[in-house]
């Protein structure tokens, strides 16, 4: 089976391509490599703008006239320099409503009906923020979300701004692709509870398969705790308020002063992938974030490699895999004191660390590896392409 994936924004692509590959199947990979993250793709469609007064003032002129942004027009141009290389792949899969260029839904429809009039079947993935998920949000049926911050700050122009991005799976040309992805996609799979729990009852959802983790690269490595406990807070700045990183922060200086000489804390921000990957190995603790029910990717890669991650751990996700609560990782509320309070009893119960270290690990090797989840996607795209 020939498979050609679109789109990349946390790696979860790669570990699937890595998986699909070890059953023998040819996978081809094409996207961005995310912005500082850098993810490996096949083929780079990225156009780095060049910044500086005039670019700058030439791309406000074509949002302002076009509403289209620079950097969008390059990577459709780049995109379609290579649609030649894109044909003849029994299926399709988008890691996002708009898997090209997230800015600009009129040229992914453009360039999607090129990659449809040459392949089979096409699914998209919901693995992120989109449409479904964000309206779901917004309607207030999580008890928390990606919006919380959003709609508890209504009056706070600066959060306002931060979350400016996301009004626009709400515009018309959004509506537009959304109506055109419906119409010809042969489903969508979700990739956690946070994405799962909208899509339920929707007519074209396929199900939830768990994110793909190569155990093979992450090595798992055995806590010990001699000295201090080892705190690793890593920080993408583009998502702080949307992570909830600001009940971390204040939780850390609560711990760091309450308990000076029994911690060592270190926070790192907006770190390509490549060096943050390994820069926490030494740590026992990894705080990743606050408004989920599920892990996301750097969750689920740190649970790999046998961190005790802060995160989302919610009852639907402990139902769903029948887990006990912290018994694979914390579950990280929008509450300082709470973080504190879970954060306190690790500290004083380092072997409890050691517990969840080995309970994660194994959570991950029996339910999200690679290739085990490589064969579930297989299943899905030989079922539809039989049909």
């Amino acid at each position: 089976m020939r498979i050609l994936l679109i789109g990349e924004f946390s790696r979860l692509h790669n570990s699937l391509k890595e998986g699909v590959e070890k059953l023998g199947h040819e996978v081809l990979l094409v996207g961005t490599s995310n912005g500082f993250k850098d993810y490996s793709v096949d083929i780079n469609i990225d156009n780095k703008l060049i910044k500086n007064k005039f670019t700058i003032f030439l791309n406000k002129i074509f949002i302002k006239y076009f509403n289209v942004e620079l950097r969008a027009l390059g990577q459709t141009f780049t995109f379609m320099l290579n649609i030649h290389k894109l044909k003849n792949f029994q299926s399709v899969q988008l890691i996002h409503e708009a898997p090209i260029t997230e800015g600009s839904p009129l040229l992914n429809i453009f360039i999607l009906k090129k990659v449809m009039r040459r392949n089979k079947n096409i699914f998209q993935l919901s693995a992120g923020d989109d449409s479904i998920n964000m309206k779901y949000a917004l309607e207030g049926k999580f008890k928390y979300s990606i919006a919380t911050p959003l709609m508890e700050n209504s009056e706070d122009e600066f959060i306002q701004k931060k979350y400016k991005r996301f009004n626009r799976f709400f515009t018309k040309n959004y509506k537009k692709l959304k109506v055109f992805l419906l119409e010809n996609i042969s489903g969508i799979i979700a990739v956690d509870m946070d994405y799962h729990i909208p899509l339920i009852g929707h007519q074209k959802y396929l199900g939830l398969i768990p994110g793909p983790i190569n155990i093979d690269k992450l090595n798992f490595q055995p806590l010990i705790i001699k000295d201090k406990i080892k705190i690793f807070h890593g920080i993408n700045c583009e998502s702080y308020h949307h992570k909830g990183n600001e009940f971390f922060e204040k939780a850390l200086e609560v711990i760091s002063e309450r308990y000076q000489s029994l911690v060592e804390v270190t926070t790192v921000r907006s770190m390509p992938y490549d060096k943050y990957i390994n820069f926490y190995n030494e740590c026992h603790i990894l705080l990743d974030q606050v408004y989920s029910y599920d892990q996301g990717y750097n969750a689920l890669e740190a649970m790999a490699k046998g961190k005790v991650v802060f995160t989302g751990a919610e009852q639907e996700f402990l139902d769903y895999y029948n887990l006990e609560k912290n018994e694979v990782c914390i579950n990280a509320l929008p509450n300082v004191d709470s973080i504190v309070k879970e954060l306190e009893y690790l500290i004083l119960n380092p072997r409890k660390i050691e517990e969840i270290s080995v309970n994660a690990r194994k959570f991950i090797e029996e339910k999200h590896h690679y290739i085990k989840i490589a064969q579930k996607y297989i299943d899905i795209w030989n079922a539809e392409n039989v049909q």
